[in-house]
């Protein structure tokens, strides 16, 4: 059985009512864990994409990449820029110091993004919410989508949420009690319930 089989299994043995969307849906696997060298333009990444739809998010990151020759940038090369390449470029001022703030931090040794590889999951995001401008919600992101972390679930995510409302009749937003007692049920799987929950709005 392959692993994308192994994992609606899962669920259709535990959780019938995400098995039910992922029967319908295409099912890709997280990417494997990405290489440490990215995990400063991935992080850059999540900041920008913070709060934003994908299509805007991509839009400014493309005019921050075009900043730098072969798209290419390092913490190094992004001190160097002036703030207002960065506002120039779409993001906020707030944004801009964010950026600035993790390539200082990492410029500073700070925080070593070569070490979160052999970090768990939990050990990452308090790693990584040591960098002002990353919150949880942003770590957990980067878990799923850069690190292919499979066992994540972001309360702090609307959308989500909404979700959660939407296919388990919650008549509000459920508390962090109440859609444990459904998400604990998806260990270890957690991230894919996740890509599920998020496919029903596209």
């Amino acid at each position: 059985m392959n692993k994308v089989n192994i994992i609606k299994s899962h669920f259709q043995k535990h959780d019938n009512v995400i098995y039910e969307v992922m029967r319908h849906m295409n099912l890709s696997l997280l990417p494997a864990h990405g290489k440490p060298a990215n995990y400063f333009a991935r992080l850059c990444r999540e900041i920008i994409s913070q709060q934003l739809a994908s299509g805007a998010a991509n839009a400014i990151l493309d005019r921050f990449s075009s900043l730098f020759p072969n798209k290419k940038y390092t913490p190094e090369a992004v001190l160097a820029l002036p703030d207002k390449k960065l506002r120039e470029a779409g993001m906020s001022w707030a944004k801009a110091r964010y950026i600035k703030n993790l390539a200082q931090t990492i410029v500073n040794h700070d925080i070593a993004l070569d070490k979160l590889i052999h970090l768990s999951d939990e050990a990452v995001i308090l790693e990584l919410t040591k960098v002002k401008g990353i919150g949880r919600w942003t770590a957990e992101m980067f878990l799923m989508f850069s690190m292919g972390r499979e066992n994540v679930f972001s309360h702090g995510d609307l959308g989500l949420k909404k979700a959660m409302m939407k296919l388990y009749g919650f008549d509000d937003h459920p508390s962090i009690r109440k859609v444990n007692t459904i998400v604990d049920k998806w260990s270890p799987y957690k991230t894919y319930g996740c890509l599920a929950l998020w496919s029903i709005f596209e």
